[in-house]
């Protein structure tokens, strides 16, 4: 079982995983570019059984395209962006991979609302290739 660990900035808010990611990829939609401030978010799905969190989350909710809420969580203290779903009552999460402690560890694999993507966000090659979402 593979075992991995990572949060936010100052520390503060942590997760640890044992289990292997569901799916692994490039979010390129409007909403994760602007939550991130970048071209896209790298992420890994886990399941909700595979996770733990700790330390004090702060929760932001904002309407998808398809009208369901996007849950986004942050630390409190230093505000680092570190995962998506709501604790709960997800049961799976999305981890956004620059909150790896170590970032060798993500391996993508899909690339998604690739259609919302900017020419000067690159895809990189041998990403399976969605204009949507894969689901």
């Amino acid at each position: 079982m593979k075992r991995f660990s990572g949060g936010c900035l100052c520390g503060a808010l942590r997760y640890e995983v044992a289990g292997e990611p569901l799916y692994a990829g490039h979010c390129y939609c409007v909403d994760c570019r602007k939550a991130s401030g970048s071209g896209f978010i790298p992420f890994l799905g886990v399941a909700r059984s595979d996770v733990r969190f700790s330390g004090q989350i702060l929760e932001y909710r904002s309407k998808a395209r398809d009208g369901r809420d996007a849950v986004r969580n942050s630390c409190v203290v230093c505000a680092g962006l570190v995962f998506g779903g709501e604790v709960s009552k997800s049961d799976r999460f999305t981890i956004y991979a620059g909150s790896l402690d170590d970032p060798l560890l993500f391996q993508p694999t899909i690339a998604i609302f690739t259609r919302d993507r900017p020419t000067w966000a690159l895809i990189p090659p041998g990403l399976k290739i969605f204009e949507d979402s894969p689901r």
